[in-house]
């Protein structure tokens, strides 16, 4: 497992989600933000909803990566390309990101049910080519209800997790399955990060029509799938 995980964007409401989870199954994690004061004061709060002894702190973006040896992107599309290259140089060699940004059509003014196009296929595979080279990238989180993870009930939702590293997604699967009720599959090459991306656009769609935090579950697959080995 990784040493240190940062959450970059974890002042918003998914970001601070994760953490919020991560650090009470035990992880280190660290709160990024481009305002350090904000990301102490979100550190503070998760501190005070899991205890004194959370391993849990905030700083600015950088010195948040830095510090990492996972990186967790949950930040707006319209900042995702400019946020990568201001943390490029700070991004340890050999760390691994992981992308849940989505482009939704509500980041340029147009319904947040509508994906915008991407031109190298989606937002992770835009972090594969912004991040220094010998950087493995994983896709991942991007079905999780924000308003859920911030609870403290079980998650009702799979985490599908895309990587060309078997390795990196093997470790992503692994911290997925940390958060009660989640159950983590491989679900293949980077490549199919563009659908996951769209299955949030239609599941924000059913949460406005339906009024509700809805997340999705694979069925029909054997036991073994959800096994990280």
């Amino acid at each position: 497992m990784p040493g240190v995980i940062a959450v970059l964007g974890g002042t918003g409401p998914e970001g601070f989600g994760l953490a919020l989870r991560w650090a009470r199954a035990g992880e280190s994690v660290v709160i990024g933000s481009r305002d350090a004061g904000r990301a102490r004061e979100a550190a503070a709060k998760i501190r005070a909803a899991v205890g004194s002894k959370a391993k849990i702190s905030g700083e600015e973006n950088s010195v948040a990566c830095a510090a990492a040896d996972l990186l967790v992107l949950t930040i707006p599309f319209e900042g995702h390309a400019a946020l990568l290259k201001q943390i490029k140089p700070a991004i340890p060699e050999g760390s691994i990101v992981v992308d849940a940004t989505v482009p939704l059509a509500a980041s340029v003014g147009g319904r947040a049910s509508r994906t915008l196009g991407v031109w190298q296929g989606s937002a992770a595979q835009q972090t594969a080519e912004l991040v220094p080279a010998g950087v493995s990238v994983v896709a991942a989180f991007h079905n999780t209800s924000a308003e859920v993870l911030n609870g403290d009930t079980p998650i009702d939702c799979d985490v599908i997790v895309c990587s060309d590293d078997a390795d990196a997604s093997k470790m992503v699967r692994t911290l997925a399955a940390k958060i009660p009720g989640v159950r983590a599959i491989d679900g293949g090459k980077l490549e199919n990060a563009r659908i996951l991306e769209q299955i949030t656009a239609l599941l924000i769609g059913l949460n406005i029509r339906h009024k509700g935090h809805s997340g999705i579950r694979i069925t029909g697959l054997p036991d073994k799938a959800y096994e990280v080995s």
